[in-house]
């Protein structure tokens, strides 16, 4: 039967239909979604063993929630999913403004009509999409935004009594009855405001200007929140939290991999850019490598945290760089480089708040840091530990045989040495494939390197891995890499020392007169 041609009160009850209130609903339904073995909360990666199983035993219990957790941890989408949990479609007395159930009916219009019109009161089907109410919390939400007011202009266009119920104009969330209400970023509520919840949670009915109403709302209630030390804004009112009765923690990625499967995901990537631009698995640990070396980063503010919008608006920059360099040489192919992930700095300063220490460093120089320890971290998954290359020492031999050579000991040190021999490296950001690989393939030693421990590798794996190690090497300090007008200088870590210093006692013999 179509539910949906079911039009009047008296047809509704002939058809057996029994209502259920919310939590019920949601209950119920839930029910069904585990025992097909579904997942409720699908796109939702990295909760499957903490906030989906918290969340699932939450609406098992009938809760109202709270998400507390700091930004980009998908309070938001998980709140919004919840709608997937409800009925497709439930009747309503039609013209009602909060969604009278017409077993049920709680406010004066709906009570009236059926008295008139008894089982000829006509009813509508509204789908689960229309039951989700949500409200930012801004310093400038009132009590009558949320529960609602008396309006002067119904009063007087009805020629009605300001005492008459019929003057309310209901608020966001008594029009929210028989459905979801979020409040996003609660501790922004105003406390006086926060205050005018505790009936409806605890009571479930709601006073506007003096009007003694019992009106019993069927509403789900969905808060989410940052930590409450996140800034001075305000918090969250005591008895209004203890009224909550489930608060669910949300957390980062734990691993690079879901890291990974979340940016995926989520970015937005048009389908010519990804004709035209390959991205490595490795590029793509780098960025997500950012977000985690950020978290644990001195320089950033940690109750601030370091949103997932961090990676997945990197990802999107680097793929638009090598888009970039593809254009201007009208490259049909290209793939993003190491050095094309100097394009997601702006997606990196925009996204991590700093402490004191990090603001005087700067957020340029504190995104390009991030991303060089990125790259210090990931360089272990791929080759040997430099640092104990360093302090390897040579093997003693016995009498007639043969010493061992110096890359045994030191794999980088065929590298290194050409750079010893006073050679340099330029990577000019926005140069062709093929220049960038022409410049690699002069390092003594590198392509030998990564054929080595990557012999399967593609011409084109080769060069972005030979890349990786001469940026891995500056990161331990084996060689040095300098940023200069738009190009990336690799040179040996003592002449650049020794050019450094020099230049600092040619400006220190500098009179004032030079500087006139």
């Amino acid at each position: 039967m179509d539910i949906k041609k079911i039009k009047t009160l008296g047809d509704l009850k002939k058809s057996g239909y029994k209502s259920r209130n919310i939590k019920e609903e949601i209950r119920e339904n839930l029910i069904t979604k585990i025992k097909a073995k579904e997942n409720p909360f699908p796109g939702i990666l990295g909760y499957e063993d903490s906030v989906i199983p918290d969340t699932e035993r939450a609406l098992l219990s009938r809760h109202n929630i709270l998400f507390l957790g700091l930004r980009g941890q998908a309070k938001t989408r998980m709140a919004r999913q919840v709608i997937d949990l409800l009925d497709e479609y439930i009747p309503t007395v039609e013209g009602s403004e909060i969604n009278d159930d017409p077993f049920n009916p709680l406010s004066r219009f709906a009570k009236d009509l059926i008295v008139k019109e008894g089982d000829n009161t006509p009813i509508q089907w509204i789908h689960r999409g229309e039951r989700y109410g949500e409200k930012l919390a801004t310093p400038d939400v009132s009590v009558a935004d949320l529960i609602g007011d008396i309006d002067p202009i119904k009063a007087a266009n009805l020629k009605l009594s300001f005492a008459d119920e019929l003057v309310i104009h209901y608020g966001i969330i008594p029009r929210s009855n028989r459905g979801i209400f979020v409040i996003n970023e609660l501790p922004d509520l105003q406390a006086r405001i926060q205050v005018a919840l505790f009936n409806i949670l605890q009571e479930g009915d709601i006073q506007i200007r003096g009007f003694k109403l019992r009106m019993p709302l069927d509403i789900l209630f969905v808060f989410t929140a940052n930590p409450e030390d996140y800034t001075n804004r305000g918090s969250i009112v005591t008895p209004l939290k203890d009224r909550i009765e489930s608060q669910i923690l949300t957390h980062y990625p734990r691993t690079i991999e879901t890291s990974l499967a979340i940016t995926e995901q989520e970015a937005d990537v048009l389908e010519e850019q990804l004709t035209r631009v390959n991205v490595s698995d490795l590029v793509k640990r780098l960025i997500e490598q950012v977000a985690f070396e950020a978290r644990s980063n001195e320089y950033v503010d940690k109750k601030s945290g370091v949103s997932a919008r961090l990676t997945i608006a990197a990802y999107e920059n680097a793929v638009s760089s090598a888009e970039r360099r593809a254009i201007i040489h009208s490259e049909t192919q290209t793939q993003v480089w190491i050095s094309d992930l100097m394009g997601i700095i702006p997606s990196i300063t925009g996204k991590i708040e700093l402490v004191y220490e990090g603001e005087q460093e700067g957020p340029y120089q504190v995104a390009v840091n991030l991303l060089d320890k990125a790259i210090r971290t990931q360089f272990l998954q791929y080759f040997p530990n430099p640092e104990v290359a360093k302090k390897r020492k040579p093997t003693t031999t016995g009498k007639g045989s043969q010493a061992p050579k110096a890359e045994d000991e030191n794999p980088y040190k065929a590298i290194t040495r050409w750079f010893d021999a006073g050679n340099h490296l330029d990577l000019t950001l926005d140069s062709t494939d093929a220049l960038k690989v022409n410049a690699l393939y002069q390092v003594d030693g590198l392509h030998a390197f990564v054929k080595k421990h990557f012999p399967q590798a593609n011409q084109k794996e080769n060069a972005l891995l030979m890349e990786f190690v001469l940026h891995g090497l500056a990161t331990y300090s084996l060689i040095s890499k300098r940023m200069i007008e738009g190009r990336i200088v690799f040179k040996d870590l003592i002449g650049s020392m020794m050019n450094l210093g020099q230049m600092q006692e040619e400006e220190d013999d500098l009179t004032d007169d030079d500087f006139r």
